[in-house]
């Protein structure tokens, strides 16, 4: 029986648009951002922000010599809010039809400049944060591993004394659920920003 459900950030709870968080970069004066970015998995300081290897402080500089000029905090935090195309607060709120039966929790490749926006009331029009919507939260910069790697599975796992064949796992990225699977754990692969509210519920009745 499912016990815990897990979801996806970017991609299940918002719609993304890589293209656009790649003009948002190259605005920025990142001179080929392609080379660090893809929907899934970053690369250079890009991968090494989101898998908690280097803070957001070091980031910006590292941003700062790619981009040949000093970029701050806040511009590096609009860049990576380029992602974010739409909250999908329909689902969040439908989610909280189901907690008390189930336990919701987020398992996402993010980083601080996200989540400096996602973990307060501006995330959603009517204030509350994305903390507000789920009883666990792990992020990759916090767990300092990155989907899909098998430890951030077991990680949570183990973090949130789950059990992998009571838990079903939301996520849009095929690998990412290839390596959810691959540690037992249930599956259930969704589009980008889709409705998943009835493929939800049909894995759920099965059980």
């Amino acid at each position: 029986m499912i016990k815990d459900l897990v979801f996806d950030f970017g991609g299940v709870l918002t719609t993304i648009d890589t293209e656009r968080a790649l003009q948002k970069f190259r605005e920025l004066g990142v001179p080929a951002p392609e080379e660090y970015i893809n929907s899934y998995c970053q690369k250079g300081p890009f991968f090494e922000l989101e898998n908690g290897d280097i803070d957001a402080d070091e980031f910006c500089k590292r941003l700062s010599v790619i981009c040949g000029r000093e970029v701050a905090f806040e511009q590096a935090k609009d860049a990576w809010l380029g992602f974010l195309v739409e909250i999908h607060v329909h689902l969040l709120e439908y989610l909280q039809t189901l907690r008390g039966k189930y336990r919701l929790s987020v398992l996402s490749n993010t980083n601080p400049f996200i989540q400096s926006w996602a973990l307060t009331p501006d995330f959603t029009p009517g204030g509350k944060s994305l903390a507000d919507y789920f009883d666990n939260l792990f992020f990759s910069y916090r767990m300092r591993c990155s989907k899909p790697s098998s430890e951030i599975y077991l990680r949570m796992l183990d973090d949130g004394n789950m059990k992998a064949d009571e838990t079903l796992f939301v996520d849009d990225g095929a690998a990412n659920i290839e390596a959810a699977a691959n540690v037992g754990i249930r599956v259930l692969k969704v589009e980008n920003g889709s409705d998943w509210r009835s493929a939800l519920e049909t894995e759920l009745l099965g059980n």
